[in-house]
């Protein structure tokens, strides 16, 4: 009889990708899925070490899973944590079984508490990480297509090059390849630096590479979303490629607005920058989403940077914004700088400007009411529209005796905070006729 094993996937939607590739190689090695950890041979947390928030959610559920396993069943913890505290974490949990870290170089041998370092699977690894390893069909209507690992840039506040590495770019055709495998009508494309695909092999890959990649990818999926973009790289030509897809929807890495603040963080842009290419990308598609997310309380940030912030937030009227206290980071450059804001003052700045926020996006939610808008449906009685990412925004509340997996024409009826309500429901393909060759 074969093992049964269960992930537990904690972060970002790069782990999540990262998961469902090391499904698809249980998969392959004769191992079946089960829903519930106290029935699996093997346990797999695949942790997130972005800030220490995500750190100590990761440690809870690895304990947590610990106490539900069942006596035999093997414990084995991969992802951001084993690849930047593989040895210290493997010493710190006695009760885990393995280490398993995803990135490159990949540790082999014992570690210093005697634990193993190597992949949960007997297969090596190929060249670039799990990217290239094939994963199940697409269990929902939408699905994350990682098309890069690793990142090149040196943000003061970020961790993730010291762990995973230089950016290193997929070939196009297995993109193409993966999309066409999962069956999605959705494609949302992922990477730690989106806009930057292929410049690391100009060669091959050659300039605009996310240009034509994003084209090719809206040839074979009823809509392409793309997560999230610096905006120093987003171009003329990138611009009106997300558009011509027909998902205007724009993920913006922006982080703050003052542009001293903004250069400790070794960070392009400022404000008036970012104001200057929204009211641009706005004028091009009137039609366009906008959510982009935010440090508060980096050391140096002053009541006068925070006041640019607010002001910001107030002019720029995004759709979404997400606000995160900082957190101090071993090994990054913001972490050997002067100016810590107090902890107190950090998060009564948080809670201003998700006041402020939160009445923006209700606005914005408030105006589409009475708007008849083309729908995704999810699940029973949940949909999106291009205006909300998965997972992330908020969603569109529907009749449940609309198709999951299929697209819809629904009136917006009323607005719930991030939420709508809709109501009627008539299949886009009987609508307009779209839809039939998906």
């Amino acid at each position: 009889m074969s093992q049964r094993f269960y992930v537990e996937t904690l972060g970002c939607p790069k782990n999540q990708v990262d998961s469902d590739k090391l499904v698809g190689t249980l998969l392959a090695d004769g191992m079946r899925p089960t829903d519930e950890a106290h029935d699996a041979d093997l346990v797999v947390v695949n942790t997130c070490a972005f800030i220490d928030e995500a750190r100590r959610e990761s440690i809870d559920t690895i304990l947590a899973l610990d106490e539900q396993r069942r006596q035999g069943a093997r414990l084995v913890v991969t992802g951001c944590m084993a690849e930047r505290y593989g040895d210290e974490l493997a010493e710190a949990l006695p009760e885990v079984d393995r280490v398993a870290g995803f990135g490159v170089p990949l540790t082999a041998g014992p570690s210093s508490a005697g634990k193993t370092l190597i992949p949960v699977s007997s297969a090596p690894l190929p060249e670039l990480d799990l990217l290239n390893l094939p994963r199940p069909r697409s269990a929902s209507p939408w699905a994350y297509v990682k098309i890069a690992e690793g990142c090149d840039r040196s943000c003061g506040f970020c961790a993730i090059p010291s762990f995973r590495g230089p950016q290193r770019s997929r070939d196009i055709a297995q993109i193409l390849g993966e999309v066409d495998q999962l069956g999605a009508r959705e494609i949302v494309l992922i990477a730690q630096d989106l806009a930057s695909y292929g410049k690391d092999r100009p060669e091959e890959l050659g300039a605009g590479s996310i240009v034509r990649l994003v084209a090719a990818v809206a040839e074979r999926v009823d809509w392409v979303r793309l997560l999230y973009l610096y905006p120093s790289d987003l171009t003329d030509d990138l611009v009106d490629a997300i558009c011509g897809t027909g998902v205007p929807y724009f993920d913006l890495s922006l982080q703050h607005v003052s542009k001293p603040l903004l250069r400790r963080m070794r960070r392009w842009g400022d404000g008036g920058r970012f104001l200057g290419r929204i009211a641009d990308i706005r004028r091009r598609e009137p039609a366009a989403a906008f959510r982009s997310n935010f440090i508060v309380g980096y050391p140096g940030e002053t009541e006068a940077d925070h006041d640019r912030l607010l002001r910001f937030v107030e002019e720029a009227q995004l759709d979404w914004c997400g606000f995160f206290a900082y957190s101090e980071e071993d090994g990054t450059q913001a972490a050997t700088l002067d100016g810590s804001v107090d902890e107190t003052l950090m998060h009564e700045r948080l809670a201003e400007l998700r006041e402020l926020q939160d009445g923006i996006t209700a606005s914005r939610r408030d105006e589409l009411i009475g708007a008849t808008v083309d729908v995704l449906v999810d699940a029973p009685g949940v949909a999106r529209s291009v205006r909300e990412a998965p997972e992330i925004d908020g969603v569109v509340h529907i009749g449940h005796d609309l198709v999951v997996g299929e697209f819809a024409a629904v009136e917006i009826a009323d607005a719930l905070g991030p939420d709508l309500v809709a109501v009627g429901g008539d299949a886009r393909a009987e609508a307009d006729g779209s839809g039939d060759d998906r």
